[in-house]
C-alpha cells in the first residue's frame, strides 16, 4: 500500500519498486504542491494504506469503482471515512456514485497530469512509426493482430512495443502475454521493448507518428494517451470508458465492441485510414502535420503540471 503523509511519500514493501502512473503522479504531487498545505493529511493512493486517526484523510482513486479495494466505501456510508475523495475523470466520478452512492458533493474531480512533451521534429524518412505504451492486458493482442495484416499491406511500418507488468512490480503477470510478446519479437516491422522508464517512453513518442491503442479496459483517465497527444502523434483508440473524456474528442476514436474479432477488424480500418494519410503525406511531414491542426496546446493547457498543482491547491485550501 502506499499513502502520502504530511506531503511525503510512503510506500509498502509491495510498491516499492512499482513507477506506473499511480506513483508518477503521486511524486508530482508531493514534487509540486506546498508541502504546509500537506501536512496533517494522509492522501491514500486509491488501496486504503493503515490509517493515521491523528491525519485528516483523503482517497485519491485511481482505480475503477467495481475495484474490490473501494467496496468498503458502500458499505454503512463507507465514504464518510475520508474528509474528500479525489477522482481523475468526471466519468470515474459517475461510477462511483452508481457503485457506491459516493455523493458528488463529496468528490472532486482532479485531471492526471504529465510533464508536457516540447515540440519536436518526427524523423524525416520513409518509416512510418506506430507505438504501444500500456500494459498488455489492454489491447495488445488485438493490436498485433491488426497490424500483421496492415504490415503486409505498407511494408514501411513499424510498431514499437513499450509493455509489460514489471513497471508494476508484477512480472509474473507477463506469462499470460508470453505469447503476443514472443510474435512481437518474431515479427521483423516490430520491437517488443519490454518495460521501460516513463523518459525512455517519452523519448520514443518523440520518434513516433502514431499512437495505436485498441483499449478493452476501462480507463479512468488515460496517462500514456495523454502523452502520446502531447508528443502529437495521431491517436486510435476507442471509445471505452473514460477515453473520450481523455481525449477530448481530438482524437481519431471509435465505438468498441466486446466481439475480439469484430473489434480488430474495426480498429485495423481505423487505422488504414490514418496510415494511409501519413503514407501521402510522407515527403512533407511538417505540412501533414498542418493539415491535421493537432491541438497540442489544448492538451498541454489541460493536462499540465501548473493545473495540477492549482487544482490541489485550491482542494487543500478549501478543506483547511
Amino acid at each position: 500500500m502506499a499513502s502520502i503523509i504530511d506531503g511525503k511519500f510512503i510506500r509498502d514493501e509491495m510498491t516499492k519498486n512499482a513507477m506506473g502512473g499511480t506513483e508518477l503522479l503521486a511524486h508530482r504531487l508531493v514534487n509540486n504542491v506546498d508541502t504546509k498545505l500537506m501536512k496533517g493529511w494522509q492522501i491514500h493512493q486509491s488501496r486504503v494504506s493503515d490509517r493515521d486517526p491523528s491525519k485528516k484523510q483523503i482517497l485519491w482513486c485511481h482505480d475503477l469503482a467495481e475495484d474490490p479495494a473501494v467496496a468498503h466505501l458502500g458499505k454503512d456510508d463507507g465514504w464518510k471515512m475520508y474528509d474528500k475523495i479525489v477522482f481523475v475523470s468526471s466519468w470515474q466520478q459517475e461510477q462511483y456514485k452508481i457503485y457506491h452512492d459516493v455523493p458528488y458533493s463529496h468528490g472532486f474531480v482532479i485531471p492526471n497530469a504529465i510533464e508536457a512533451i516540447e515540440e519536436h521534429q518526427k524523423p524525416q524518412d520513409e518509416t512510418i512509426r506506430l507505438i504501444y505504451t500500456s500494459t498488455p492486458h489492454r489491447g495488445l493482442t488485438l493490436l498485433f493482430a491488426a497490424f500483421e495484416a496492415l504490415a503486409k499491406k505498407y511494408p514501411n511500418i513499424h510498431l514499437d512495443v513499450y509493455s509489460s507488468f514489471k513497471l508494476y512490480g508484477w512480472g509474473e503477470r507477463d506469462k499470460q502475454f508470453n505469447s503476443v510478446f514472443d510474435k512481437c519479437n518474431n515479427h521483423p516491422q516490430v520491437t517488443y521493448h519490454g518495460s521501460q522508464t516513463n523518459t525512455v517512453v517519452r523519448k520514443a513518442l518523440k520518434r513516433s507518428d502514431i499512437f495505436a491503442y485498441p483499449s478493452i479496459w476501462k480507463e479512468t483517465s488515460c496517462l500514456c494517451l495523454i502523452e502520446a497527444m502531447s508528443a502529437g502523434l495521431q491517436c486510435v483508440h476507442s471509445n471505452l470508458a473514460a477515453l473520450p473524456e481523455t481525449s477530448m474528442g481530438l482524437t481519431n476514436m471509435y465505438g468498441y465492441v466486446e466481439d475480439p474479432q469484430e473489434h480488430v477488424n474495426i480498429f485495423a480500418a481505423h487505422l488504414d485510414s490514418v496510415i494511409r494519410t501519413h503514407q501521402q503525406y510522407l515527403s512533407d511531414r511538417a505540412l501533414l502535420r498542418n493539415m491535421l491542426n493537432y491541438p497540442k496546446p489544448v492538451i498541454d493547457s489541460r493536462y499540465d503540471i501548473e493545473a495540477f498543482k492549482k487544482r490541489w491547491t485550491a482542494l487543500l485550501t478549501m478543506l483547511s
